[in-house]
């Protein structure tokens, strides 16, 4: 039989002080049995960055041929295309193509090798890479609960996390920007 993955129930108050977006997300994540705490958290991150209308979780790691999250309008066209971990150039050269925007977001420990040996290839695909501080998302999964009250304050290239007594602020790096 096969191992179902575990639900996770956030509430999250949400304020991106940077593109001044407000809300209050309810979001009901699945951490695979083949995935981490940390990469799960490194997609709740990443689902904060880009909060906007129509943005959700697709399959993921249980299908190849989608993201981690994305946006597509009501003619099936993808207009975001998110992936968390450290894809290979193929993936992101496939998904440039197929979406309006694409994005990376790197978050583990062997992010620095992904990308030394990659950036020179990234470097010609249409896609925005980011990499998250391994040890700050680390520091997030101790939050890690089936439900969970967030609030995520983003500004400039970081955000402030709280969670009852426990905070933690996430940096992020740009690696690669289309704007």
């Amino acid at each position: 039989m096969a191992t179902k993955p575990t639900i996770y129930k956030l509430r999250i108050a949400l304020s991106d002080l940077e593109r001044n977006y407000y809300d209050s997300l309810n979001l009901t994540v699945a951490l695979h049995p083949s995935e981490t705490p940390e990469r799960m958290m490194a997609r709740v991150m990443a689902y904060c960055l880009n909060a906007q209308e129509g943005l959700s979780f697709a399959k993921g790691l249980s299908d190849v041929d989608e993201p981690d999250l994305w946006v597509r309008t009501m003619d099936d066209q993808t207009t975001l295309w998110i992936d968390v971990g450290e894809p290979s150039i193929e993936r992101v050269k496939k998904a440039s193509r197929q979406a309006k925007q694409m994005r990376v977001y790197s978050f583990n420990s062997k992010s620095d090798v992904w990308w030394d040996q990659g950036k020179s290839k990234f470097s010609r695909l249409d896609a925005d890479i980011f990499r998250f501080n391994y040890p700050e998302i680390e520091t997030l999964t101790t939050f890690l609960a089936r439900t969970m009250d967030l609030s995520v304050t983003i500004t400039g290239q970081s955000a402030y996390v709280t969670s009852g007594n426990s905070e933690v602020e996430i940096n992020w790096q740009v690696l690669q920007s289309q704007n």
